[in-house]
């Protein structure tokens, strides 16, 4: 049976699809302008953005935050995006086709499209790009996505197909993730940012910017609007908001809270203030003493005070979280699991459980996290001396932080763009061995529920499953997760954005292909 999609689709739409005892092909569609007003061509557009490094490089492998997935997608395209309200629109695969019950998936090409070298677009592309996430030597992030497949192949030039071991509904889901853009077969050079995207890459300065001129060739119809784009990197809050306000930009990602309302009463700009799924971590190494007890994780959990940080730090813009990655808007949310309240005598308890009476430890906080790590990272100082916990914060420069302290330290700051799927975060973060299990926890139930739900196809079935997962990262976990940001960035009323996502900031990443003056 097979399952054909080529339009914008939910991951509820797919289920059902791949449910059905008929067949009911959807003719390809290609990615349309996201406004029924006109996009205009013209200008330069610049834009700031943070957690960019001089350690960075364009190859999409080993992406290590959401920076260079942004530069990238000034010149390269995804087999699929995300589109408005988390559906999955085709793009480089100009539809897609489930056999088997989603065992095989099957993705049909654009053709006539191609690489800004003039090389045509054609499915060694896509497998060259994707085997390059798979095998024991591979350094790729999001190689858990791809734990569970057997074989990829061209059928053809315009056709590849992708078999799984078992049926997953949310695979092609994963195609839309900045570590999966497309790059030609052979590729060695990645920082020359060769694509089929909107823009030709002119520079790339590492930690510094990203330019680009307009791909005059470009087959996607009413986005690559500008003509020349330019990505610079600027970590520090404020000197974004005053690069948005002199004109220097016309776009910033991650508004410093505190001077949110700056923009809403300066005239000429707006803020884009879109709740989702961004999460704040604080990722706990569970080999490592105290942190391998989970009554010190728990004790550390009841020790923060989660509304008061969604006031305080958040200005209100966000929503408390409860220890796991799923944001309440999420269809597989567990609102059965009550949200944890801040307790110091419940974290006393657990200390006790523990074996001490109190407990000193060191955090490394940074402004690389949504920059207000510190901010955060003081307020949570403050909270857990109620519970005989002395946290001492060790502000780490924001310039290496991905590389020389996350992951590193024992205790220390990070945080997650939303993902489409709750499958998608839970692969990505918090399974056996993952490249980014920050935590260094692995749990078999977890793992082996993690693996049943994306086989499952009954959706009812599927919702108990995953409000079990958030139930043992909730009492197991090695992450106190405190709240979900709302994704806040800011324009120039002079850049038209329609129906901006909240995956990512900036229009899911997008913005430069996206938008238009």
């Amino acid at each position: 049976m097979i399952r054909k999609y080529g339009q914008m689709q939910t991951r509820r739409s797919i289920l059902k699809s791949m449910g059905a005892l008929s067949v009911a092909g959807v003719t390809g569609l290609p990615t349309s302008s996201l406004a029924s007003n006109a996009p205009r061509k013209g200008g330069t557009f610049r834009y700031a953005i943070v957690g960019a490094s001089t350690t960075d490089t364009l190859d999409p492998v080993i992406y290590p935050d959401i920076a260079p997935g942004i530069m990238g997608w000034q010149s390269r395209n995804n087999l699929v995006e995300i589109g408005p309200g988390n559906s999955l629109v085709p793009e480089l695969a100009e539809s897609f086709e489930a056999e088997d019950g989603g065992k095989t998936w099957i993705f049909n090409l654009r053709q006539g499209v191609e690489f800004h070298n003039g090389k045509p677009f054609v499915a060694a592309d896509v497998v060259f790009t994707l085997q390059r996430h798979i095998g024991d030597d591979s350094k790729s992030a999001v190689k858990p996505y791809f734990k569970e497949v057997t074989e990829i192949l061209a059928d053809g030039d315009h056709r590849v197909l992708v078999r799984l071991s078992a049926p997953n509904a949310d695979f092609p889901y994963y195609l839309a993730d900045y570590h999966l853009q497309i790059v030609p077969a052979g590729t060695e050079n990645f920082d020359d940012g060769m694509g089929t995207g909107p823009y030709i890459m002119t520079e790339f300065k590492r930690g510094v910017r990203c330019r680009g001129v307009r791909n005059p060739n470009y087959w996607k119809a009413g986005h690559g609007n500008f003509d020349e784009v330019e990505c610079l990197a600027i970590s520090d809050g404020t000197a974004r908001v005053n690069a948005l306000i002199s004109g220097e930009v016309d776009a910033i990602m991650f508004v410093d809270l505190k001077v949110a309302e700056r923009i809403e009463q300066q005239a000429g700009f707006r803020l884009l203030d879109v709740q989702g799924g961004t999460h704040m971590t604080l990722p706990m190494n569970a080999t490592i003493a105290p942190f391998d007890d989970t009554d010190i994780r728990l004790a550390l959990k009841y020790s923060v005070d989660r509304e008061k940080l969604v006031d305080t730090v958040l200005r209100g813009r966000g929503v408390v979280a409860n220890d796991h990655p799923i944001p309440p808007h999420n269809p597989y949310y567990n609102a059965d699991l009550k949200p944890r309240p801040y307790d110091p005598d419940r974290a006393k308890y657990h200390l006790k459980k523990a074996g001490v009476d109190s407990l000193a430890i060191d955090l490394s906080c940074s402004t690389a996290i949504l920059g207000y790590g510190l901010e955060v990272g003081q307020l949570y100082q403050q909270h857990a001396k109620g519970a005989g916990i002395d946290i001492t914060v060790n502000q780490q420069p924001p310039d290496g932080y991905w590389t020389d302290v996350w992951k590193k330290h024992a205790w220390c700051e990070s945080y997650f763009a939303e993902r489409p799927t709750a499958d998608a975060i839970f692969s990505l973060a918090y399974q056996t061995g993952a490249a980014w299990n920050e935590t260094y926890w692995g749990n078999d139930r977890f793992d082996f529920l993690l693996t049943e739900a994306r086989s499952e196809l009954d959706n009812a079935l599927r919702h108990e499953i995953y409000n079990e997962m958030q139930v043992i990262l909730h009492e197991q976990g090695s992450s106190v997760t405190p709240f979900f940001a709302s994704t806040l960035d800011a324009v120039s009323d002079a850049v038209q954005t329609p129906d901006v996502s909240g995956l990512f900031n900036l229009d899911g990443g997008r913005a430069a292909d996206r938008w238009w003056y």
